[in-house]
């Protein structure tokens, strides 16, 4: 017989293929985990603002709490916080308007979006109106107050909102909830668009051409300290302008989502006094085509000690991220999951 000839099993008919079962063996089992770790993975797409604005940071601290990649630590040994098998990515966009649009149209899973930008959207209202109402946004937490900065070069004869009429003004780039605001001041002072010589830039590069003498004022609505206005008051001599009593009450009638604040002394180079500001709110939004059980998964998360250290030594307005503010002025209906999270942890009934 040929087998007791050779001595061989008729099996195995060469020493190369006996040295290849081995590694097709270890192949194959690659190659059925692969849809097993598929499946136990979500990604998640979280919008954010411009890489110069507080957005995208912020952003990148909450997508990196929120996630737990398979293999992570336990939370209870060191490991993430997150939900499990969530891979969360904060994506740089325009701002606000561009945000709830990607929501609307379920291209973005959540986003951090101005309050009265989601209230109008949600609604159809306000710069929304004409575009029907947004009905799949959600609120999930309201994160901290955003401080509407009108900066003006120092030695320009510009002491109010009027003053800005015929003169060289970054209203923020399209897309953005600085647009927005900026244009709701205005018209509260009865100014528009073609009043001034309006520009349409991102943060940054309306803080290069006001350093460089091109600009005379610019509008950031951002956290404070703002980074843009911080860097751009140590390039030039700038000021901001105050929005005194009567004329914070005037803007609040136009848009009840302003809130009243103060911007302490020497929050930015040269600001020696504290001056009264305009305040949004920033909120986190997602579809309610999100999972509940997802969306309490992650307010869940947002809300863990180890969230909060993360976001207060992160970033200066991680500081003002309280839970005990996680709803306070959502002007839009809860996600079914971030409600059910504050059921349970009592702060609401």
């Amino acid at each position: 017989m040929l087998w007791k000839q050779n001595n061989r099993p008729p099996s195995v008919k060469s020493e190369p293929l006996r040295k290849a079962v081995p590694k097709l063996f270890l192949f194959c089992l690659v190659i059925l985990a692969i849809p097993a770790w598929a499946q136990d993975t979500r990604f998640f797409r979280l919008g954010t603002g411009p890489v110069d604005g507080a957005y995208f940071p912020i952003g990148g601290l909450i997508a990196n709490a929120i996630s737990k990649p398979p293999g992570s630590r336990d939370c209870e040994k060191g490991g993430s916080c997150g939900v499990p098998g969530l891979v969360a990515v904060a994506q740089s966009t325009s701002g606000s308007v561009a945000n709830v649009e990607a929501l609307y149209k379920k291209r973005l899973d959540a986003a951090i979006v101005q309050a009265d930008i989601a209230y109008w959207a949600y609604n159809g209202s306000g710069v929304f109106a004409g575009k029907g109402a947004y009905t799949n946004l959600r609120g999930i937490a309201v994160l901290y107050p955003d401080t509407v900065h009108v900066a003006v070069r120092k030695g320009v004869k510009i002491r109010n909102v009027a003053d800005l009429k015929g003169k060289r003004v970054a209203l923020g780039e399209p897309g953005s909830g600085t647009l927005v605001t900026a244009r709701t001041i205005l018209r509260a002072h009865n100014l528009k668009d073609s009043d001034l010589k309006a520009h349409y830039l991102k943060p940054g590069a309306s803080a290069d051409q006001m350093a460089a003498g091109e600009l005379d004022a610019l509008f950031v609505v951002d956290g404070a300290p703002s980074a843009i206005i911080g860097d751009l008051a140590t390039r030039t001599a700038i000021e901001l302008l105050p929005f005194p009593a009567a004329e914070a009450e005037r803007l609040r009638k136009a848009s009840p989502f302003f809130i009243k604040g103060v911007l302490d002394a020497r929050t930015y180079a040269g600001q020696d006094a504290a001056l009264p500001v305009m305040q949004v709110g920033v909120v986190l939004l997602a579809g309610s085509e999100v999972p509940e059980t997802l969306v309490y998964g992650i307010t869940k998360a947002l809300w863990h000690e180890s969230t909060l250290k993360l976001l207060a030594s992160g970033h200066p307005n991680g500081k003002l991220i309280k839970p005990e503010k996680a709803i306070e002025g959502l002007a839009i209906q809860l996600h079914a999951g971030a409600a059910s999270y504050y059921f349970d942890a009592g702060l609401i009934k």
